[in-house]
């Protein structure tokens, strides 16, 4: 089940301008499947020197992933905030310790899918899964980018929706914003 936003909704990241707020803010990790924490494990040593002091405690003291109050695997956090495997560049801005050590080709495993997917949440259900746009006031800049740009939420998460849900269902579901988006502008046009 897909909500509209995803092909309704422009996004487009702007990183400069957040500085990655999306890794630091929030009440809990990020939503983890189980397969991952084994990839989270493989991944310390490479990237353990990149880890804050106080993120490298919380995984000697606790691991790298958690159970929240909502009953969810997700990543552990550094004083109720920053996630583990965060890092920061020179200039303050946040990025993932372990997209940086895949993207410097040190790892094989580019983060988790839920942040890959980010700001689109997939809930689990027990006969399907909900696709549905988290809409967060840190990531408006991205919105109005997103409209300037012409960028449709689903194009901008192509990769990991693919990664996520397989190049047939993305290309569906491709196929159905087309049509939604044309019936849209019929109406509007009447």
């Amino acid at each position: 089940m897909v909500s509209l936003d995803l092909i309704e909704a422009y996004f487009l990241c702007d990183i400069s301008q957040c500085k990655g707020s999306c890794c630091v803010e929030g009440d809990s990790g990020a939503p983890l499947e189980k397969k991952e924490i084994a990839e989270l494990e493989k991944a310390l040593p490479v990237i353990w020197d990149d880890l804050s002091p106080e993120a490298r405690a919380i995984i000697k003291k606790q691991g790298v992933a958690y159970i929240d109050c909502e009953g969810d695997i997700v990543t552990s956090i550094v004083n109720g905030k920053d996630c583990v495997f965060t890092c920061y560049d020179s200039d303050g801005t946040c990025k993932c310790a372990v997209e940086k050590a895949y993207r410097e080709g040190k790892l094989s495993f580019y983060k988790p899918i839920s942040c890959h997917l980010y700001p689109v949440r997939v809930k689990k259900y027990k006969d399907f899964s909900a696709v549905n746009y988290d809409r967060w006031k840190i990531c408006k800049i991205a919105e109005i980018l997103g409209k300037k740009e012409g960028l449709l939420l689903y194009k901008f998460l192509k990769e990991p929706l693919i990664r996520k849900f397989g190049q047939k269902w993305y290309e569906s579901l491709s196929e159905v914003a087309d049509e939604w988006i044309k019936q849209k502008q019929q109406e509007s046009s009447e």
